[in-house]
């Protein structure tokens, strides 16, 4: 578990967190959004364990009691709320936080709650703990961390202090992987590239044997798209839903392949290529597209993942984009 000097990027969010223990000014309610493998459980408990160090600084020591019990996980003032269902009912908010939140804490200052996956709280469970949070004793503080703060009642949102999650530079992830995890430079930039800012993504793709067969599955039909019948290119989609490949992360390796294409046909510099092992294929899509094709072609890609979204018949939404991309 990390303090907030380990925790990579989120600057402006260690730093509201940090200034209000620091001038003593801490919310009873916090909303902490960003994608999953953003890295918000990290902050949560630094926050956490910061607030319940003995030492009282910005940065938890890690050495004392309380430091000690938050890492093993045993700390009786800092509690993880947990639900069984795919919701979080109102037994769910009243068993874990309204009916111990009035018990002073143990052995600390403060009394911290937090809630993971706050959507999935039901409107009866998120007006449970808007009483709660209406009128919280002194030392109470509640961190609902959320991949959907649109899920929340206004009510909530009004009374919480919203942080939001920035993605990270794709140098950043890059040069994490490379120093960090060791994985080589080429393919550091290629999994920075697709895990668009979030570290906890990155770190899953570099080891991920799909991705290496993903990889291999879109390159080819990259490749092939404009020789290959639209019956063959359906097929092999259809074999990749069997397969249970990631619809979603199938469009975004499209999109960075053809945001690829298009930068070389502006820039003509090889080493901003993503792909740079395919600069032969990416030259020559650069070469036989125009500006309006690009352009048309990563519209089409938009528009299948707002139909998949919608649920719209798979085959239909893709066969659809897969036509702009033969015809540009």
């Amino acid at each position: 578990m990390p303090g907030f000097h380990d925790i990579l990027g989120h600057e402006a969010v260690k730093q509201h967190f940090q200034k209000a223990i620091e001038a003593h000014k801490i919310s009873h309610a916090y909303i902490l959004a960003g994608e999953a493998g953003m890295g918000r459980k990290s902050l949560a408990n630094a926050f956490a364990m910061t607030l319940l160090c003995e030492k009282g600084k910005s940065e938890p020591c890690m050495e004392c009691h309380a430091c000690r019990q938050v890492l093993s996980g045993n700390h009786p003032d800092l509690i993880h709320v947990t639900h069984e269902k795919s919701t979080i009912g109102v037994d769910d908010i009243r068993e874990q936080i309204n009916d111990t939140i009035m018990i002073r804490p143990y052995s600390s200052y403060y009394k911290i709650y937090i809630v993971d996956e706050a959507e999935k709280m039901t409107v009866q469970a998120q007006n449970a703990l808007l009483k709660t949070i209406e009128e919280p004793p002194g030392y109470a503080v509640i961190i609902l961390l959320t991949t959907n703060p649109e899920a929340f009642l206004p009510t909530i949102l009004s009374r919480c202090i919203q942080l939001k999650l920035r993605p990270l530079r794709d140098s950043v992830v890059q040069e994490y992987l490379a120093g960090s995890l060791q994985v080589p430079e080429k393919e550091a930039r290629l999994y920075a590239a697709f895990a668009r800012g979030n570290l906890g993504k990155a770190i899953r793709l570099a080891g991920s044997s799909e991705f290496r067969h993903l990889y291999d599955e879109m390159v080819y039909m990259l490749k092939s798209v404009k020789t290959m019948e639209l019956s063959e290119l359906l097929d092999r989609i259809k074999r990749w839903k069997d397969e249970e490949l990631d619809i979603g992360e199938c469009l975004d390796f499209m999109q960075v392949w053809y945001r690829d294409a298009l930068m070389f046909k502006v820039t003509k510099d090889p080493d901003l290529l993503i792909f740079r092992d395919e600069f032969i294929a990416l030259d020559k899509l650069s070469k036989t597209t125009g500006y309006d094709g690009f352009e048309k072609i990563l519209e089409a890609i938009d528009k299948a993942r707002v139909r998949l979204e919608a649920n719209v018949n798979m085959e239909l939404a893709m066969e659809l984009m897969l036509l702009v991309m033969k015809e540009n």
